[in-house]
């Protein structure tokens, strides 16, 4: 009953008649090679007869790509400097933060199940040719973005490991992410098994910092589940915490990778697929929480030693990526650095794999180009690594920190691009069937969907007006960066606008005849038959979203 399961005749993808025909689209394979197709009744009978727990194993994987986006290491330094300037105080707003988190990337995973195709593709299929094509340059912007931090980030680890110069990291990231990305031509799952490994590493390096230090267990409790803001600058960090969990590429991804799984065409498999994607994704936003913890936890119990030297109190004052590992050495000792590095190297090339792939399917989502996956990969990698490398070269390390803070902002600002379709879409009757949203999941998630973009647009616009009266510009300066900021924040909030207020017009869901209450019954089993388009009982089976090839 979902258009997940759905393909529609050729006659059907044609130009809408005078007369008012339909203007449904298909759920078309973009590589333009056909699609594997499998038959629904072999889908059911051995998924029925397989345990609950052996089911459940073959949806785990998306969950875990996702979670890196919430241990990458912009977190981290937003991390580091939330603990060192506030101890634990603010750790509950990483739990509060990640189960908004568990919320959106659930709407995000059931879009793509649902019908079939992933956020990119819908947005194609929805939108004017112009606004698609500004929504696909904003998309790519914030892949570019996100990818800063994780380049840098890998750079630092690589460093810190083996003192090789920061741009010489950048390089050797951009090539191991490439390298790593090859072990999808034996199959998507054992990347995901390589990034559930790097999950866990960077648990096993955290985990073992903490346990060195041992912040008190009652004061992180209290931290957890006690909200509280205090001393300078805790409104600041706490909207900067919320500000770097949701990632806009993020929303694209997952709603990309649940395609590579074969689901059963019935609602009752669909809704399975929903609860079992959810459950994943819960467990692996758990050990994500779990780890931001233990860098809170560290950072805190480091900076609010007592008889701290002044050499290392500043560098709590001002806590990077790169000064932390310093701190850690100074104070807990050399071994200490050194896993510091290994978690950041995890967390950095973790992250590359993911905004790389990322990057992929909005490229593909949008454009349809037709090239090898391999081919977008590399382009996708170069794009990406450019800033990077342009200004850890010209400046260093030093601003390479600085980009990293830019990249932030870009992303709070991005944010609204990707997070209102998702809304959207998951929302609606045409894009969704039966499987939309129900009126309570819309009311909460609209309203931490707008907050979110509301905490950025305020974390974004105070920053701004700050600068504006602290910077060292004459009068006349600061008079033309007016002039063109503020027409461009209007331009912004009217896009928002847009998008928000939008009617849908495109319908995506095929659905069975509702002239035919026995199909429409035997749908609901996964039992349909159909003689006159047999293709519409089938599950698409997403090849060009599981697999990757390497040139021959």
């Amino acid at each position: 009953m979902a258009g997940i399961q759905q393909q529609q005749l050729v006659n059907d993808t044609q130009p809408a008649s005078r007369n008012g025909s339909s203007n449904r689209i298909a759920a078309i394979n973009v590589e333009g090679h056909p699609q594997p197709w499998v038959d629904d009744l072999q889908l059911e009978d051995p998924d029925h007869q397989k345990p609950g727990w052996r089911k459940f194993l073959s949806y785990v994987g998306p969950g875990f790509l996702v979670s890196l986006a919430y241990l990458d290491p912009g977190n981290l330094e937003t991390d580091l400097q939330a603990g060192a300037n506030h101890r634990y105080e603010l750790l509950w707003v990483i739990l509060i933060g990640l189960i908004f988190a568990l919320i959106i990337q659930s709407l995000s995973a059931n879009l793509g199940v649902s019908t079939g195709k992933h956020l990119a593709e819908l947005c194609k299929a929805e939108y004017p040719k112009y606004v698609k094509y500004c929504l696909w340059l904003l998309a790519e912007i914030a892949v570019i973005a996100a990818d800063i931090p994780e380049v840098i980030g890998t750079a630092f680890a690589l460093n810190i490991l083996f003192h090789i110069p920061v741009w010489v990291g950048v390089l050797c990231t951009g090539c191991s992410t490439l390298l790593l990305l090859g072990l999808q031509k034996y199959g998507v799952r054992k990347l995901e098994l390589l990034i559930a490994v790097l999950v866990f590493v960077m648990a096993a390096c955290f985990f073992g910092e903490m346990s060195y230090v041992k912040p008190p267990a009652t004061d992180v409790l209290k931290g957890m589940f006690i909200p509280k803001l205090s001393g300078q600058g805790g409104t600041g960090d706490a909207i900067a915490l919320l500000g770097a969990l949701i990632m806009p590429h993020n929303l694209f991804l997952h709603s990309a990778l649940v395609l590579s799984r074969k689901i059963p065409n019935s609602v009752r498999g669909i809704n399975d697929a929903c609860r079992y994607f959810l459950i994943e994704s819960g467990f692996a936003l758990l050990v994500a929480f779990l780890i931001n913890l233990a860098v809170i936890s560290v950072s805190g119990t480091v900076c609010s030693a007592q008889n701290l030297p002044s050499e290392n109190a500043d560098r709590c004052g001002d806590l990077t990526l790169n000064s932390a590992s310093f701190l850690l050495r100074n104070v807990l000792g050399k071994s200490s650095s050194k896993i510091y590095a290994i978690a950041l190297l995890a967390s950095g090339q973790g992250s590359t794999i993911t905004g790389t792939y990322a990057g992929q399917y909005i490229m593909q989502g949008f454009l349809e180009l037709k090239m090898r996956t391999w081919i977008r990969n590399l382009l996708t990698r170069c794009i990406a690594i450019a800033p990077s490398l342009v200004v850890s070269i010209i400046s260093g390390s030093s601003g390479a920190s600085r980009l990293i803070i830019i990249a932030s902002m870009i992303l709070s600002f991005e944010l609204p691009f990707a997070l209102i379709p998702l809304l959207k879409f998951s929302s609606s009757t045409t894009k969704m069937g039966p499987h939309k949203n129900s009126i309570y999941i819309i009311v909460i998630s609209w309203i931490l969907g707008l907050g979110i973009i509301s905490i950025n647009i305020y974390y974004l616009s105070t920053g701004f007006v700050g600068w504006l009266l602290h910077n060292n510009l004459p009068k006349v300066g600061n008079i033309f960066v007016g002039i063109i900021v503020f027409p461009l924040m209007a331009i912004y909030i009217l896009s928002v606008a847009y998008l928000a207020f939008r009617k849908d017009s495109v319908e995506t869901f095929l659905g069975p005849n509702k002239n035919d209450p026995h199909q429409q019954t035997n749908m609901e089993k996964g039992l349909t038959k159909s003689t006159e388009n047999p293709e519409l009982d089938r599950v698409p089976y997403r090849e060009d979203l599981a697999d990757i090839p390497l040139p021959e």
